[in-house]
């Protein structure tokens, strides 16, 4: 397996140049296992990110002097789509992630939330993380991907 995830920085910069579109990102703020999604307001927010324990971007609690918003702010809303990180995928678009379970829960507990609908969720993968039908364990709590992206594929899983 390879040691690194899909970069997504060309990404973010993207979607915060269309002026169509709000990025969530996600934020861990406590040991609790909890994880948010808060709003990423400009290039300039994003590239403020401190580097996080594993070197990656992580939004702070507030920009331009107000709390970010949250996700689950009343007033925000939902969720089209969530990239979701992984070690491993397979096929069968189940998902081994890092085994703390963050994303898993906040899709439980996001989707059970004032009726808010499950948005897609779409894998972001190297060629090396996706492996045949199968090879990675799905137990009650996982969530299955909706559509896994590598640089060479899309695999759409078939719709209900």
């Amino acid at each position: 397996m390879p040691a690194a995830e899909v970069q997504t920085t060309s990404l973010i910069l993207n979607i915060l140049g269309d002026l169509g579109k709000t990025l969530f990102v996600p934020s861990i703020t406590s040991n609790n296992g909890y994880m948010d999604f808060v709003r990423v307001y400009t290039e300039e927010d994003y590239r403020s990110f401190p580097s996080g324990l594993w070197g990656i971007p992580e939004p702070t609690p507030e920009w331009s002097s107000k709390k970010r918003q949250s996700i689950f702010d009343a007033d925000c809303n939902n969720l089209d789509l969530i990239l979701v990180p992984g070690v491993a995928f397979d096929r069968s678009f189940s998902r081994l992630g890092h085994g703390k379970g963050y994303y898993d829960r906040f899709i439980t507990s996001y989707s059970s939330s004032n009726g808010r609908s499950k948005p897609l969720l779409f894998a972001l993968a190297l060629e090396q993380q996706l492996l045949e039908h199968g090879q990675v364990p799905m137990f009650d709590h996982d969530w299955k991907m909706d559509m896994i992206i590598t640089p060479e594929k899309v695999i759409t899983a078939p719709q209900d």
